[in-house]
């Protein structure tokens, strides 16, 4: 990188988990850094639906259900979130279908989840990034689909909802989806490409659940094989929830792919027959409304952390690139800002 270059920001695109985790990094580091997302705000695939119904308002994680934290360096960070209120442990009631029987972990696992929504880590992120000033820019609904690199002055951006960023960066660092990289990425860097399109990622519909009744299931959560689902969770035993009961129904990837392009009313009437069937409610008797992650996770996801080139001044991070899970993507992030910062 030139000098020039290096005194321009940082572009992270992507403000799931990874792009977060990367930006604090950075900004830490003392970058100057701009987060880029499609959606109207951050979070990625831990996320949750809300909405306001006849019968009151209600919400419902519909991505990522809980996390667990393994590393050092994620625990201190739980902990720090812990301390802040955006996490908490979920002592639920956990349990396996395998269609016959149910059974219960034999050795239950510290899984967190962020109250009052799996949304809050990643708000609190943007707000420390807020709290850095000009050093941090986050903007929303921008679908970045090109980069270019103008000869000796950095990375340019261009979406269409803005079309050429005026802006230019000294690193682009993607943190999304594997399939969303790899086309960015085919002019850029061809190695990066083909790294993206080795990660195949899979789909899952989630089905949310609005019941005008607890349902008498003696479980929180649980995991579910021979069915089209293969998890189901009482989102409102959850900390920090209120309002009505909520479930959450997530299929298989297997039913989820088979089904990838079903209209949401027949996924949704599926998806319900197979939780009645478990035990929950008369599908009529309920409120519901399906989401379709097309891309949901990895299998298998890959174990390298994530992905640099130096010449380029081009990365990527996500929990596709560090063994999957909220825990994976959160370290990724870190290990491409410790990358960038040994390149300076």
């Amino acid at each position: 990188m030139t000098t020039t270059a290096q005194a321009l920001p940082v572009a992270i695109i992507g403000a799931g988990l990874a792009g977060l985790s990367c930006a604090q990094a950075l900004v830490q580091a003392g970058h100057q850094v701009h987060v880029f997302d499609k959606s109207r705000g951050p979070s990625g695939r831990m996320s949750t639906r809300r909405a306001d119904d006849p019968a009151g308002p209600w919400q419902c994680d519909h991505g990522a259900q809980y996390f667990t934290a393994r590393n050092a360096a994620f625990r201190t960070e739980v902990a720090r979130w812990q301390q802040a209120g955006v996490a908490a442990l979920w002592d639920a009631r956990l349990a396996s279908f395998d269609g016959t029987a149910w059974t219960t972990p034999a050795t239950p696992l510290e899984r967190f989840v962020g109250p009052p929504r799996m949304t809050s880590p990643a708000g609190w992120l943007v707000q420390g990034l807020q709290q850095a000033g000009d050093r941090a820019l986050a903007q929303w609904q921008t679908t970045v689909q090109a980069l270019q690199a103008p000869a000796g002055a950095g990375w340019q951006l261009h979406s269409p909802e803005h079309g050429p960023e005026a802006q230019r960066y000294q690193a682009v660092l993607l943190a999304v989806p594997a399939p969303q990289a790899a086309p960015l990425l085919e002019a850029v860097t061809p190695e990066a490409a083909t790294l993206a399109r080795s990660a195949p990622m899979r789909a899952c519909w989630s089905v949310m659940v609005h019941c005008p009744q607890p349902v008498p299931l003696p479980v929180d959560g649980c995991f579910v094989e021979h069915s089209p689902l293969r998890w189901i969770a009482r989102d409102s035993s959850k900390p920090g929830r209120s309002g009505p009961e909520t479930w959450l129904l997530h299929a298989s990837h297997a039913w989820s792919e088979a089904h990838v392009h079903d209209e949401a009313t027949a996924v949704t009437a599926a998806l319900l027959q197979a939780f009645a069937q478990l035990g929950g409610p008369d599908p009529a008797s309920v409120q519901a409304t399906a989401h379709r992650w097309r891309y949901a996770d990895t299998e298998p996801a890959l174990t390298q952390g994530h992905w640099w080139d130096a010449t380029a001044c081009v990365g990527m991070c996500g929990d596709w690139l560090n063994g999957g899970k909220v825990e994976g993507a959160w370290l990724s992030g870190q290990s491409l800002a410790h990358q960038l910062q040994q390149a300076r």
